[in-house]
Parts: structure tokens; sequence; C-alpha cells
């Protein structure tokens, strides 16, 4: 009997956790003997019905289990402690919006049988707004060109994952994770099943533009050292123009002196590009910096305020 665990992170998701547990419930009836499941939910403290109709539905259901933190630790740091709390055989990060479809569980599951330990999900197509969608695309092409491990695009953390990748995760200890860069830095084959993501139908996505700014930085924070680089390189190039400018003006100076008259307007107009330039780089220095500090800390994933229904079977 294999046991595979399905990890859902959850915040005001009262309209979709009822669908989406009867669907995975759905998918393992159609597996049928040789598997068993538990779902575990993480609730980053909800202040909707959710925690309360999660108790109601694993007073029912032993398989559905429950941790409850005690503050919003936000869509990065809950997710991963979750997982690394999951106990199968193999693990499924499974989303609760209902926009990754369960029904694909039973193709990792059938991939993972054949041998593979990381089977992910991989959006070919999504039924979001075509700008936002082509604004993720853009990302995640910058990203990968400049990311030192080959990082796979429109990729969101959908998939299974063999529980020899999820103790290999676990042993880089990470405190603030970029979940789908890690699974890359392991190094194990994956195997890419192609969907199309739905539009969301209940409820209202916790996600706002701080959040998604805090993915993207630190997907290239964690894993590439090019915009430092690119720092260094700018500066040194852009030292380079600026003495030839001045070399210029000073041999055209010395030609004309009479005619030849610098004026204030280039001066201004240099003062603000390089100080912008310098602005710009020193907040990706910040990134950085950052990235250092939040590791420094070694502050906990998350805390929990309570655990439910992980003492029965």
């Amino acid at each position: 009997m294999k046991r595979i665990s399905i990890m859902t992170p959850c915040y005001n998701e009262e309209s979709n956790v009822r669908n989406l547990y009867d669907a995975v419930k759905a998918v393992f009836d159609e597996l049928g003997e040789g598997y068993e499941y538990e779902h575990l939910f993480i609730d980053n403290a909800s202040t909707d019905r959710t925690v309360a109709i999660l108790k109601e539905i694993g007073t029912g259901d032993p398989r559905v289990k429950l941790i409850v933190n005690t503050r919003n630790f936000g869509s990065i740091r809950s997710p991963h402690h979750a997982l690394l709390q999951a106990t199968g055989d193999a693990v499924v990060f499974l989303v609760a919006d209902l926009q990754d479809p369960p029904a694909m569980i039973l193709d990792f599951v059938r991939k993972w049988e054949e041998g593979f330990k990381i089977v992910i999900g991989v959006k070919s197509q999504s039924e979001e707004s075509a700008a936002m969608f082509a604004v993720r695309k853009a990302y995640y092409n910058i990203v990968t060109r400049l990311s030192e491990v080959e990082l796979i695009k429109n990729f969101m953390g959908f998939g299974l994952y063999d529980r020899e990748v999820i103790e290999t995760i676990r042993q880089f200890g990470d405190t603030y994770p970029y979940f789908r860069g890690l699974v890359s830095e392991t190094g194990y084959p994956i195997h890419r099943i192609e969907y199309t993501q739905s539009r969301r139908k209940r409820g209202i996505t916790s996600n706002n533009f701080y959040s998604l700014y805090d993915f993207a930085m630190l997907g290239i924070t964690n894993h590439s050292k090019v915009p430092l680089r690119l720092a260094t390189l700018l500066g040194f190039a852009t030292s380079c123009v600026s003495l030839l400018v001045a070399l210029g003006y000073f041999v055209a100076k010395l030609l004309f002196w009479n005619f030849f008259t610098l004026g204030t307007a280039p001066l201004i107009i240099g003062m603000f590009f390089f100080g912008s330039v310098q602005l710009f780089f020193i907040g990706i220095i910040g990134e950085y910096i950052g990235a250092i500090h939040t590791q420094v800390m070694k502050r906990p994933l998350v805390v929990e305020k309570e655990r439910f229904n992980f003492d029965r079977r």
C-alpha cells in the first residue's frame, strides 16, 4: 500500500475547500486499491470559515489533516512548511482555488510509478487575462536566462514529488525558499505534463502586487548572480564612456577656446542619468542583502497555532 500526501495551502478559501476535498477523494476512488492518501491543509490564519469547514470535513474523514498558523506567514513559507510535514511516499502540491485540475493527480501517479521522482504540471495556456499571462511568460523568460540552474517556465509548483526529493529539499534548510527553483536545484529528472490553467471560479485571490513582486525577486536573488555582475560591468562601461566624453570636451575646448562653451545641460542630464543608474543597482544590492538577512535570521518557516486530526489514521 503506497501512501500519497496531497498538500494544499489555503487562506480565505471557504468557497473552495469542500469542492477540492471532493475532487481529490474522487481521484483516489478511481485509483483504487494499492493507494492510500492524506489530504494535508495548512491554513494561513484565515478570517473566514475555512478552518471551521475543514474541521467539519476532517471530523468525518481522518484522512484530512489541518495545520493552522498563528498568523499569515505568506504564500512562500507556509506551503513549504506543510510539504516538510507530509508523511506520504510522494507529495502532491495542489492549490485550493481549483485552477489546477485535481484530475491530473492520476497522470502524476502513473508517471511516478514509471520511475520519475518529479512529475509536474506546466501551463501551456491559461484562462487568465492575456496581459497577465504575457507578463508571467516574460518574467519566466528573463529569470530562466539569468538563473544558474535551468528553471522551468510556466511552472507554479503544481506536481508530485517523491519522498526522496522532499528529504533532499529538507536538507537545503532554506528559511525563505523559492520552491520552483529548489525543484531544479535537486537535479532529479523531471517529467512535464502540459495543461490549461482555468480561471478562478470562486473567491478572491490573496496575491497582490507586493506578493507577486516578492516571488519575482526571490526567483532572481536565490538563483542568479547576474544582476550583481551586471552592475559591476555597467559601472565600468559607463566610467569609460564618461572618460571618453570628458576627453572629447577637453579637446574641443582646446581647439575652439573662444567659441566652444560647455553649458549646464549636459552636466545636469549626466548627473540625473548616473544617479538613476546608481539608485537602481543599489536597490538590486539591497534585494540580495535582504535575502541574506532573511537566511541569517534562521527564523522558523511558520509558528503553528494548532494541528487537527494528526492523531487519527
